[in-house]
């Protein structure tokens, strides 16, 4: 029996989605003598058997390697070293984001143009910009 944050961390999900699931009767549970959910892991299987069948670019599997879950996935369109340091620009949807990493890292990676990469965005600040004047 796996806790909710194991399970959750098993299936590539958040903790609070998890969470969500089992207090909306999506996934079964049982309880410890202290009320506490417990999930059997029988129960997750058809979501990894789901999971499983899709394409790589879209499967969950590489968000159960990682920590973060903020992942925008993309195209390396621009990489310039420079130095100990690199700027790698991914291609996400119609926006462009921009990554500053040692070189190192792109050499471990092999990051080169056209290849597929995900943006991690670990962040406790969110600043707003205004876009237009004030009326």
């Amino acid at each position: 029996m796996l806790t909710p944050r194991e399970a959750a961390h098993l299936i590539g999900i958040s903790y609070p989605t998890i969470k969500q699931w089992i207090l909306n009767g999506k996934l079964k549970t049982v309880r410890t003598p202290g009320g506490h959910h417990r999930v059997a892991e029988s129960a997750l299987k058809p979501y990894l058997v789901k999971d499983s069948a899709k394409p790589a670019a879209e499967s969950r599997e590489r968000f159960r390697r990682v920590s973060g879950r903020n992942q925008l996935a993309g195209k390396v369109v621009s990489i310039r070293v420079e130095g100990l340091l690199a700027e790698v620009i991914l291609a996400v949807g119609d926006t462009h984001i921009t990554a500053i990493i040692t070189a190192g890292a792109v050499r471990e990676l092999q990051l080169k143009k056209g290849d597929s990469a995900a943006a991690l965005i670990k962040s406790t600040d969110v600043m707003i910009e205004r876009l237009d004047e004030p009326a």
